[in-house]
């Protein structure tokens, strides 16, 4: 199995990266600026572009968008969050999810049955209303919104879509008060990518096997 993760170099991407390396798949990790992985910054489409070609004629069978932007954890509403992070997290979390997928439509219409795994957040969903992180929260609703258009047009195709939410995890973006560790975080969101078919396409599920409330 080939499966391609973009913001691998840290965090969960690289528990996932570790994990399916250890089980024996191909696996192409990306990160903007380390040499260890293919270079991809997915708020810039000429990256996006050239990444892709690099691919060509590769199978995909599963493609986890993973790259993620949170820079508003500590704004206030008086005088924070501005225009620019707007711009910036949207780039990354929304439009470089689409444009990823986009550019890799051939390679996993190449792969039977092919899976895309877009890492969302419980943050994203109209149940949880925390306060504050108004960018952060905004953006990874849209991406739960954009992968369930996904899932309704790649579905004819044979690619099934699901959004994930990772859990709290101990990471630089999670802080090291959550719950949970980044290898479990990733242990349990493989299991789940298992599990992704034209049955469950459209998903949006906790990294421990939930259906999360839209």
């Amino acid at each position: 199995m080939h499966v391609v993760i973009t913001g691998a170099n840290r965090g969960i991407g690289r528990a996932l990266f570790d994990h399916y390396r250890a089980l024996g798949h191909s696996v192409t990790g990306t990160a903007r600026n380390d040499a260890e992985f293919a270079r991809l910054d997915v708020s810039d489409p000429d990256s996006v572009t050239a990444f892709a070609q690099g691919l060509a004629g590769q199978p995909v069978d599963l493609l986890i968008c993973n790259a993620g932007f949170y820079g508003d954890k500590h704004h206030k509403l008086d005088g924070g969050y501005p225009a620019e992070m707007w711009a910036e997290t949207f780039a990354t979390n929304v439009t470089g999810v689409f444009l990823t997928i986009q550019a890799l439509l051939p390679n996993l219409r190449a792969a039977p049955g092919a899976r895309i795994a877009i890492i969302s957040s419980q943050m994203a969903s109209h149940t949880r209303a925390p306060g504050r992180s108004f960018i952060y929260c905004a953006s990874k609703a849209a991406a739960l919104n954009l992968g369930r258009n996904l899932a309704v047009d790649l579905k004819p195709e044979g690619i099934a879509v699901g959004i994930y939410h990772p859990g709290w995890v101990r990471t630089d973006m999670g802080g090291e008060a959550g719950d949970i560790s980044a290898e479990e975080s990733a242990s349990g969101l493989a299991e789940r990518f298992d599990a992704l078919d034209a049955d469950t396409t459209g998903c949006f599920q906790t990294w421990d096997g939930r259906d999360h409330p839209f």
